[in-house]
């Protein structure tokens, strides 16, 4: 890196910081936290976009695409279960919960079932969020000193300060709308690698003429996750990403408070809408991008000796600056940057709204002004906490990746059960699904440390059934009385176009995949 490409990152930071003073000024809790519930379908879903579309995607995924080993296009399946469960969420769970008037989403278990249920799924979700996050900062600047030389310490101060000023300043609005800056130089990143790329490889034919045809398979219909090796196959994929993915968008407290910020329920289900068709392209596009870098590495010694064996996901920084002219280094390290301070700042806000909301604010006791001032407070909290994480995580970076999905997976059943018993289950009480929650982490712990052949997707299926059957059978047990939202009378708001669109592009990412090969060769 030279002058140009430090002024590069120069600029960026100082408009990030402007960006947090831009909206500053929030006088309540909704205001900061909700952005006083005045926005429209088109940034709330550039900002979720932003969170999934993280840092990891744009280096782990392409490495793990294009150069790890036993990798390739069968990353494309993580996707399967993404339209299915924004439509589950457009007619079932979303719709109960906004009409809620809650900041929370946990606030909503409370008004069904009691105290001690809303207080332990928010618990799960703050200390899981607070070090996946961290783990996702520390991989970014490890990348980032081993490429550029700067100091661990520097990289991680850079990420964290920038966006904790501006998160802190700005509130939600900040978040929404630096999460779409931020997705469109993430964007531009994948574009510019992939065409560099392509063209140092001598253009597409000689791409094709060179990869690794192994690598061009997506879809495995006989792998049913059962056996040790047995994964990423069809199934498993579809099934245990369909419960992983409705707990995510509909039970996790950074993604659920972007639809409780929505200006009314047709901006809630066309951003679900959107957000179900725009994650397919665009992890199309990096997987291929991967697939391009990871065959120029292959068919180039000096490159691939740059690249340590056991570090792949080093593949695109390296890349990045043995290949991309300065001015453009700086472009590409700020839309690295960009991914980690997006899933940051998402973060410490939804950890400072359910720390409020579910510790300090349940029974609304506190004034507007109180209430601003403790959040911002609890929003620099939550940052400094994620940050000192971030530092000590080093010992187990290089494994953290797949333990931080498997421990979603452990958690992400039993949540969405949860909200199902909670919006659809009338015979299920408090006492009754604590007991179910329980019961499904305990089976999910157990076929992780006993039974290792079983795929980790799976257990959110498993979670989520176990909690449903026990919670059922346990409520008989247990005599506290129910406590019942009026939307338990809910109606299902179907929407014929909404519903038929995003089945149809089921159908067509599923024949994409399947048929990837064929295209491409």
């Amino acid at each position: 890196m030279n002058y140009l490409d430090y002024t590069v990152i120069a600029v960026y930071v100082i408009g990030f910081l402007l960006l947090g003073r831009l909206f500053r000024g929030a006088k309540s809790g909704s205001e900061y936290f909700l952005g006083g519930k005045s926005f429209g379908w088109f940034p709330l879903s550039l900002s979720t976009a932003a969170t999934q579309i993280s840092a990891i995607s744009f280096i782990s995924a392409p490495a793990f695409v294009g150069l790890a080993k036993g990798g390739g296009m069968k990353w494309l399946t993580f996707e399967f279960a993404v339209p299915l469960a924004m439509l589950f969420l457009s007619i079932f769970l979303i719709p109960p919960m906004y009409r809620a008037g809650i900041v929370s989403v946990y606030e909503f278990l409370e008004k069904r079932f009691g105290t001690s249920t809303r207080v332990l799924l928010s618990l799960v979700f703050q200390v899981s969020r607070a070090f996946a996050t961290s783990v996702m900062i520390y991989t970014v600047a490890l990348i980032l000193t081993s490429v550029v030389g700067v100091p661990m310490w520097a990289t991680i101060l850079i990420i964290g300060v920038v966006t904790l000023i501006y998160s802190y300043q700005g509130g939600m609005k900040a978040v929404v709308y630096g999460d779409a800056i931020q997705l469109g130089l993430l964007v531009l990143g994948i574009l510019i690698c992939f065409f560099v790329g392509l063209d140092l490889l001598g253009g597409w034919s000689e791409f094709i003429a060179k990869v690794d045809t192994e690598r061009l398979t997506a879809v495995d219909f006989d792998a049913l996750g059962l056996r040790e090796g047995d994964n990423f196959g069809f199934w498993p994929m579809l099934i245990g990403g369909f419960f992983l993915y409705t707990s995510y968008y509909g039970t996790d407290q950074s993604q659920v408070q972007r639809l409780f910020s929505a200006q009314d329920m047709g901006t809630v289900k066309k951003t679900l809408l959107v957000n179900g068709l725009i994650r397919f392209p665009i992890t199309l596009v990096y997987c291929i991008m991967g697939l391009i870098i990871g065959t120029l590495a292959i068919n180039s010694p000096e490159f691939m000796s740059m690249i340590p064996a056991e570090k792949p996901d080093l593949m695109i920084p390296l890349f990045i600056r043995e290949y991309l002219p300065h001015g453009v280094i700086g472009i590409l390290m700020v839309a690295i940057l960009s991914a980690a301070m997006s899933s940051l700042s998402s973060t410490v806000n939804s950890l400072s709204a359910a720390t409020i909301e579910d510790f300090f604010n349940r029974d609304k006791q506190l004034s507007d002004k109180e209430y601003a001032s403790y959040s911002r407070w609890i929003v620099l909290f939550w940052g400094v906490v994620t940050l000192i994480l971030a530092s000590f995580t080093g010992s187990i970076a290089q494994t953290v990746i797949e333990a931080i999905n498997k421990v979603g997976s452990v958690f992400y059943g039993p949540m969405i059960a949860t909200f199902i018993a909670a919006i659809g289950i009338k015979r299920i009480n408090e006492g009754g699904i604590n007991m179910g929650i329980l019961s499904g982490v305990a089976i999910n712990v157990y076929l992780w440390l006993f039974v290792p052949s079983v795929f980790w997707f799976w257990w959110n299926a498993v979670g989520a059934i176990t909690t449903l059957i026990v919670a059922y059978f346990g409520s008989m047990i247990f005599k506290n009385e129910d406590r019942k939202l009026e939307v338990l009378g809910f109606t299902v708001e179907f929407n014929r176009t909404h519903t038929i669109v995003l089945l149809l592009f089921f159908a067509a990412i599923v024949l994409v995949s399947v048929y990837f090969k064929d295209m491409i060769l």
